[in-house]
């Protein structure tokens, strides 16, 4: 027990370092390479901060452990709207301007349609994978497109993602490869003992690895999404704080569950396809729905959030 515990948590800090060091390289090479903070912010900052999801998916699928590899990626969007949108809006009441959420929010409840359909079916495979990466492609074009077309306030959004990253000053190329290099070879070790921990600890909990990959994996695997929200709010940057959200989860549903299906064919366990792929279905449109209502997620209604995490965890723990 102990050592899966050793293992689990040594794959966590792996797995943020990595995640870290990745987006802070590759931010810093982009702007090196003369690419905009728009499109910085768009794909390197939204890959970037999914890399730990992605990492920990693809070697989980691997391994032959479904429940962590889809787990992993439902129990992190269940995580980032309860939990890390919920205590940064406990921080700072979230206000978010219409215009700027309104393709963000069709994005975010197709995708999330688009996965549940998918895990329902039972089987995600080549074709599914296929699928959910030619989605992801699409919104990246889509908001490109619209966002540099004319100034708006998605396009300001973006731009404040990336630079609130914050990149060594005068680094230069050698060094920010190297952070490169380091964040994902970080990434994958950490990913590997993750899993392989988990695996172990859900063993000798006596719970699934379903259970586990949606609770200690997920919650794990979201902690650069966690760094960025609480930055963001500090720094009174709410746009951002909820911009990072929904931009990961888009990403976790089209991007780390499509390239880890494009890799590995992966079998649905039963809980969660009956269960907590519904959750994350809820809980996103819960949140579309209280966005709308008022444009504003305040202290109440975060605190609510945090609470229906709290009372989601323990029945996943008792069930």
């Amino acid at each position: 027990m102990m050592s899966s515990i050793a293992l689990v948590a040594g794959g966590l800090v792996l797995l943020a370092i990595g995640g870290e060091l990745l987006v802070r390289g590759a931010v810093g090479m982009a702007s090196r390479l003369g690419i905009s903070p728009l499109l910085a912010g768009l794909t390197i900052v939204g890959f970037g901060t999914s890399t730990p999801e992605l990492a920990t998916s693809v070697q989980a699928a691997l391994a032959g452990s479904p429940g962590i590899a889809i787990g992993n990626v439902v129990g992190s969007n269940i995580a980032n709207i309860l939990f890390i949108l919920g205590l940064s809006a406990v921080i700072l009441p979230l206000s978010v301007n219409p215009a700027s959420f309104r393709r963000d929010s069709i994005a975010l409840g197709g995708s999330a349609l688009l996965c549940t359909g998918a895990v329902v079916y039972g089987v995600l495979g080549a074709l599914t994978g296929i699928t959910l990466i030619a989605c992801l492609v699409g919104y990246i074009w889509w908001a490109y497109k619209s966002e540099s077309a004319a100034p708006c306030p998605e396009g300001e959004r973006h731009e404040h993602e990336a630079a609130d990253v914050s990149v060594p000053p005068q680094a230069g190329p050698l060094v920010l490869g190297a952070m490169i290099v380091a964040g994902l070879t970080a990434a994958i070790f950490g990913a590997g003992w993750l899993v392989e921990g988990a695996v172990v600890l859900a063993s000798a909990a006596g719970v699934s690895e379903s259970v586990i990959g949606l609770t200690v994996v997920a919650v794990g695997t979201s902690l650069p999404e966690l760094i960025a929200c609480i930055v963001a709010v500090l720094r009174k940057h709410e746009d951002v704080a909820l911009g990072n959200v929904v931009g990961s989860n888009i990403y976790n549903l089209c991007g780390i569950l499509g390239i880890t299906a494009l890799i590995e064919p992966i079998a649905v366990p039963a809980e969660i396809a009956g269960f907590d792929i519904w959750v994350m279905l809820g809980v996103t449109a819960l949140l579309l729905v209280q966005l709308r209502s008022g444009w504003r997620l305040s202290r109440v209604e975060g605190a609510l959030l945090v609470a229906l995490y709290a009372a989601y965890t323990t029945f996943l723990v008792l069930r």
